[in-house]
């Protein structure tokens, strides 16, 4: 498998593990704090592929070369997750999935301004069908809504998040010195987890654990391994091999694999307004993906 095809097939994982976590979170994120979950996730995340990292080698010379640029990785990557379980509060999962799929626009602006990566006429329609899709689900197919900009809080909440997410896509290539992607993911999360410790101490303090119900420590579970170390290690390892706006083009999947898993979950299917939104951002991924 060529290291392109190999990209393509992190990202396809990403996806679909990206896409549980907000079925998962929009159960959890009434019950606690999105700092205090967040900051769990990244602590866990790290102790998961702390081992592995030491096996790789090359953590310690990694970790004491320029380490501000694991704050700042781990920095975005934590205000990402926050805003994310922070804006899942008052939003569906299906629309603020579709917010996710802004990414690649973002990441196309981004990936021009750390690393000149130009985008092509078909890639940039393919970026401006997906947005289209996205804005389609976001206002559920309400072109009255639309123009008049009646966006949900949640939703607004959550488009800085994946802000933060877009810039931390194109910064890993540009911020890498030649580490691997397990090492450099393994510092990422540690970088993630002291910027939360010191974000969230207060909540983390106060936190009742006990009185937590078990949807929190079944998300916290998920998330901690299959929605961050995971996917962490997937972004990592395909943007070393693919352009920051391919990377972030399988965003155009995450709505569609929530869907599933909403079905799944809970039985439920969306309008049949939305899912028009969710076949644009198909088509984009589409475009997006042909060499």
């Amino acid at each position: 498998m060529t290291r392109s095809r190999q990209g393509h097939a992190a990202m396809l994982a990403f996806s679909a593990l990206v896409a549980g976590s907000f079925s998962l979170g929009a159960m959890a994120a009434p019950h606690v704090d999105p700092a205090v979950l967040s900051a769990l996730r990244f602590a866990i995340a790290a102790g998961i592929l702390a081992g592995v990292a030491r096996t790789a080698g090359g953590t310690r010379a990694a970790a004491t070369n320029a380490p501000w640029r694991w704050a700042v990785l781990g920095g975005l990557m934590a205000a990402y997750f926050v805003l994310m379980f922070e804006g899942l509060k008052t939003a569906a999962a299906v629309p603020t999935a579709a917010v996710f799929t802004l990414t690649p626009v973002m990441a196309a602006g981004f990936g021009w301004l750390f690393l000149r990566q130009r985008t092509t006429a078909r890639m940039a329609l393919a970026l401006a069908l997906g947005a289209a899709g996205a804005l389609w689900v976001i206002f559920r197919g309400d072109l009255g809504a639309l123009m008049r900009l009646e966006i949900g809080r949640g939703e607004a909440i959550y488009f800085w998040g994946c802000a933060a997410h877009a810039a931390y896509a194109a910064l890993v290539r540009r911020l890498n010195r030649g580490e691997s992607a397990i090492v450099s993911t393994f510092l990422t999360m540690a970088g993630g987890t002291v910027v939360l410790a010191l974000w969230a101490a207060p909540a983390l303090r106060d936190t009742d654990w006990a009185a937590l119900p078990g949807i929190v420590w079944i998300t916290l579970a998920y998330v901690s391994i299959a929605a961050t170390a995971s996917t962490t290690w997937l972004v990592q390892f395909a943007s070393l091999r693919l352009p920051a706006a391919k990377v972030m083009a399988y965003t155009y999947l995450v709505p569609s694999w929530v869907i599933l898993w909403e079905l799944a979950l809970h039985g439920s299917w969306p309008p049949a307004l939305v899912a028009f939104g969710v076949v644009l951002t198909c088509a984009a991924l589409a475009l997006l993906l042909k060499d």
